[in-house]
């Protein structure tokens, strides 16, 4: 895997965003492959839904439908 994304911005604060998004994400996937659901993402500036699906070893595995979502938004 990569590493970890590093913050440039000085606030101390600010320093623990790019993890904290990672663990956002990863725990929003983990609950969508408890409750059957799918995740929308962006992928090649599109947004498309995954649906994370349980393979052994492999965390994170996720299942990319074929439905892109539809881009709306609001102004």
């Amino acid at each position: 895997m990569s590493k970890q994304p590093v913050s440039r911005l000085p606030d101390a604060d600010m320093q623990a965003a790019p993890a904290a998004l990672l663990r956002a994400a990863r725990r929003a996937r983990e609950i969508a492959r408890q409750t059957g659901t799918a995740v929308v993402v962006m992928r090649d500036g599109k947004l498309v839904k995954e649906r994370p699906v349980a393979e052994a070893g492999v965390a994170g595995a996720v299942s990319e439908l074929s439905e892109n979502v539809p881009n709306r938004r609001r102004t």
